[in-house]
């Protein structure tokens, strides 16, 4: 893509990066931004060169959430607000079930929306200079639709405490919170995170299917339900090529051989 793309995309073995590309307007999610990133996910999902995405931000800041700007300069049309909202639930939603896991590279700020992108990814590694909030409380607008996604990754009270107060947290906090997995120095963020896409690319990427719809489908069901869905994830993953594979090597102290079957 050219650099004056709205997400830039970059692809090496099997990794593939893209990259918000708003830097002037830290990102934010315009009708645009969220367009491109649904068209830029839509087609990874259908790659099968693609077995682990990164997502990252351009300029100071990964990502400020929506572009109240253009917001405002729709006269807060309700017709506009309602495809704009409709919009950004869709593409979370995208996240949460393609079939490759995904890691958000935060390196700056990641505010409402873009705080709603970063718990909407499987995993998160932040530099220790990242700063999360959800501050719609300050402007008279709570983050209602950033509260689905926090709320499942965060205690009910930290996700409280975020939400009511509108406070920027700091890495370490975010960490505490158990939003983001690590945060390392911001001149290590970025091999840091590909040295973790890199491990899971090496996995079998049907099992990596497998496990990521399982994990998300089972959390939302009562204990028993969710034990007797994962029994007979189980037994059909136990049948695929790809499990017999990695039972051999390992039994035969191999490396496995994938065939994604």
């Amino acid at each position: 893509m050219t650099t004056d793309a709205l997400v830039l995309r970059h692809d090496e073995a099997g990794i593939t990066t893209l990259t918000l590309n708003r830097p002037q307007a830290r990102n934010s999610l315009s009708q645009g931004m969220l367009t491109a990133l649904q068209a830029a996910f839509d087609a990874v999902a259908n790659d099968a060169s693609v077995r682990v995405v990164i997502l990252a931000g351009a300029g100071p800041a990964f990502c400020a959430g929506h572009d109240l700007k253009e917001i405002q300069a729709a006269g807060y049309q309700r017709d506009y607000t309602e495809r704009l909202f409709a919009d950004c639930a869709t593409l979370m939603q995208t996240i949460v079930n393609l079939p490759k896991p995904v890691i958000a590279q935060v390196h700056g700020i990641a505010t409402a929306a873009g705080c709603q992108l970063v718990a909407s990814c499987d995993l998160a590694i932040a530099a220790d200079t990242a700063h999360f909030a959800t501050p719609g409380v300050h402007i008279g607008l709570f983050c209602s639709t950033p509260m689905v996604a926090l709320s499942r990754n965060v205690s009910p009270k930290h996700a409280m405490q975020m939400l009511l107060t509108g406070d920027m947290i700091d890495a370490p906090t975010a960490l505490r919170f158990g939003l983001i997995n690590e945060h390392v120095f911001a001149d290590a963020l970025h091999s840091h995170t590909l040295a973790l896409a890199r491990k899971l690319a090496d996995k079998s990427a049907l099992t990596l299917a497998t496990g990521k719809a399982a994990f998300y489908r089972q959390a939302e069901l009562p204990l028993a339900e969710a034990y007797a869905y994962a029994q007979q994830v189980m037994v059909d993953n136990l049948a695929t090529q790809d499990a017999q594979e990695g039972i051999a090597a390992f039994i035969e102290k191999r490396p496995p051989t994938w065939c994604g079957a």
